[in-house]
């Protein structure tokens, strides 16, 4: 092997470890650690924890104000919104009502019969539409339909 060979071998640490044998610890152990004198009991950790977090019930109690307020602040808006949508309703009762009172006119009359008229024409255009949207649905998804279609018309032809 020359200069320029820098290969080292490689050494399993654990086995290298076990090979050395049992280590002596100078530090106190996890065992040491749970039996020490100062550790404090299940309860009293539990009123620790407690402790602690009793600090944070005063941001819950903020927040619960604001939501109140948040809560109180819809209810004011839906009502301003409910009063004047039930005045508009009481507005086009009373404009309804002084439309009916009213002695019917010649005029009048025939207006709304031209209004049903122009409505009765309209549903008629739609439907036309319907049907005409609906055949070309139709035709666009069942093309061994037309072809079958265009079999019998043109045996009917003959």
């Amino acid at each position: 092997m020359g200069k320029r060979d820098n290969r080292v071998a490689y050494v399993n640490p654990i086995a290298a470890a076990r090979a050395k044998g049992p280590v002596e610890t100078g530090g106190t152990s996890i065992q040491d650690y749970l039996n020490r004198p100062g550790r404090p009991t299940w309860e009293e950790f539990q009123e620790r924890l407690d402790k602690r977090n009793h600090g944070s019930s005063t941001l819950a109690d903020w927040e619960k104000k604001m939501n109140e307020q948040h809560k109180e602040d819809l209810r004011k808006n839906r009502e301003k919104i409910l009063s004047k949508s039930k005045k508009k309703k009481k507005k086009e009762k009373k404009s309804k009502k002084k439309k009916r009172h009213r002695s019917p006119s010649p005029s009048s009359s025939s207006s709304s019969d031209s209004e049903s008229e122009i409505q009765v024409k309209k549903k008629k255009r739609k439907r036309k539409r319907d049907r005409s949207r609906s055949r070309e649905r139709y035709d666009d998804n069942s093309d061994e339909r037309k072809s079958s279609k265009d079999r019998r018309k043109r045996s009917k032809h003959k």
